[in-house]
């Protein structure tokens, strides 16, 4: 049975999708990270790139966010072969300083800013609205012909020249006034939108999205059955007043232990962060993240199996492409994934494994693209990235290693500090005065500070050490000077 746990009490929200009580998708939103995809603002275009067909655009956040010419309205509104639309550069569109009315298509990560759009739209129930969209669109997941055809043609009858509309897949049943009355409610939106982008004058924000309630509403209309439990009496109501599957129950949770310990799920919230994750048997996950991919190795581990190797190895990979799926759910990765399976020798073995992982990726509500196995037996996929992952959200880059894991060792800097101080060789000064780690002025002085007395030997100088902690290796020359100042 699915069961959404929802903690709403604090000022970071979240809720966990449960299935047979395994926690199966992980979903926190923080002030500060809150998504602004869907967001609409008032842009100012601040440059103009005709070599990458694209505009940096300030729209009243920390970072300029990327408008692709493809995504400018002016280019969609071009009436012109489409050959010759794109042999034209962004400059025939827009211009510095120019005033755009824009969306957030995928959120700032990283360095990279804000992808944004130029052709707006708005997210009812039934239907998504553009009002310069120009097509008219059914949802594939509408399997009847005979209904996507009564929706594509009501979409032409009830749209203006420069509209354009997307028919959900919630329309499969509904009446025709239905999304009617809703393509009404999104229209008078648009109108009050606009009024508004009118009487700006600065960058900023016009509509936002309530993306943490829009989660929760996109999860619950797949259900059949089920029951949300929920720590907030006020959401609970809000909840109730949705039109949803009278089979999924709503439950207010009263108790003074967090919902999350409750339900065993902040145990499971730590485990998606480590690098390490174990399967049950005895293999395990390693999981490396660069800024434009993660990279997954499957190791066969305590597990030695049975019988042959051939069968444990296809056996763990098996079992790790399952894992694999929930764990991309769960720590919501995107972009590029490569995965390393323990290597394995037929073509058909590599198919199964493959076929394993696609079709538990099914369950993910996210595009998601497996690519296939490269020569060198890596598995390529691609899921789309709307917001920051688990990792992003809830880690900072480490300040003493700055996210690389590693630190110059203590060797290195007592060895760098020895090149430096024959550089003052000879000098008119008596002492030097080096503030660093316990540890490398060890390693410097070496036994009984032979190393030590054999440099100042060498350079002419006496060499003066005070301690301080510190989180990683390091050396600082304080002061060169004669040795009565210096002590």
């Amino acid at each position: 049975m699915n069961t959404l746990v929802v903690n709403y009490t604090g000022r970071e929200k979240r809720f966990a999708l449960l299935k047979n009580d395994k926690v199966d998708k992980i979903f926190i939103e923080q002030p500060e990270q809150q998504s602004s995809v869907g967001n609409i603002y008032l842009g100012i275009v601040t440059k103009v790139l005709p070599g990458m067909d694209a505009a940096f655009v300030d729209f009243g956040e920390k970072k300029g966010g990327y408008l692709h010419r493809d995504k400018l309205l002016s280019f969609l509104q071009l009436d012109v072969p489409k050959e010759e639309k794109q042999q034209q550069r962004i400059s025939s569109f827009v211009h510095q300083g120019e005033r755009l009315l824009v969306q957030v298509e995928k959120d700032a990560a990283g360095t990279k800013g804000a992808r944004l759009t130029g052709i707006v739209e708005f997210s009812g129930e039934y239907v998504i609205y553009m009002p310069y969209g120009r097509y008219v669109a059914v949802s594939k997941k509408i399997k009847q012909e005979e209904e996507r055809a009564k929706w594509r043609s009501l979409g032409y009858e009830i749209k203006t020249v420069d509209e354009g509309m997307i028919f959900r897949t919630e329309c499969e049943g509904q009446a025709k006034e239905d999304v009617r009355s809703e393509l009404d409610e999104l229209r008078g939106k648009n109108q009050s939108l606009m009024k508004q982008f009118l009487s700006m004058k600065k960058p900023g924000l016009i509509l936002s999205r309530d993306t943490f309630m829009e989660e929760v509403e996109r999860e619950l209309r797949t259900w059949d059955e089920g029951q949300v439990v929920i720590d907030d009496g006020e959401m609970k109501k809000k909840l109730d007043s949705w039109k949803m599957n009278p089979k999924i129950e709503i439950l207010w949770y009263s108790k003074r232990e967090n919902i999350f310990s409750a339900y065993h799920v902040e145990h499971e919230v730590e485990k998606a962060l480590k690098r390490i994750v174990w399967l049950p048997n005895g293999a395990y996950l390693i999981f490396d993240y660069a800024e434009a991919l993660t990279i997954i190795d499957v190791n066969t581990g305590k597990f030695s199996g049975k019988n042959d190797l051939e069968a444990t190895v296809l056996k763990t990979n098996e079992w790790a492409a399952e894992e694999i799926a929930r764990q991309i759910r769960l720590r919501d990765l995107a972009g590029m994934i490569l995965i390393d399976f323990i290597d394995m020798k037929k073509e058909e073995e590599r198919k199964l494994v493959q076929r394993r992982l696609e079709q538990e990726l099914t369950k993910d509500d996210r595009r998601t693209k497996v690519i296939g196995f490269t020569s060198l037996g890596i598995l390529q996929l691609t899921r789309k990235k709307t917001k920051v992952s688990l990792s992003e959200a809830l880690e900072m880059k480490c300040p003493t290693c700055e996210g690389t894991g590693k630190v110059i060792s203590t060797e290195t800097i007592a060895f760098r500090l020895e090149r430096e101080l024959w550089e003052h060789r000879n000098s008119d000064a008596e002492g030097i005065y080096i503030e660093t780690t316990a540890e490398v002025k060890s390693l410097f002085c070496g036994e009984q500070n032979e190393h030590k007395k054999r440099l100042e030997e060498a350079i002419g100088l006496k060499i003066f050490f005070s301690l301080k902690e510190a989180f990683k290796p390091y050396y600082e020359i304080r002061q060169i000077g004669s040795i009565s100042d210096i002590q």
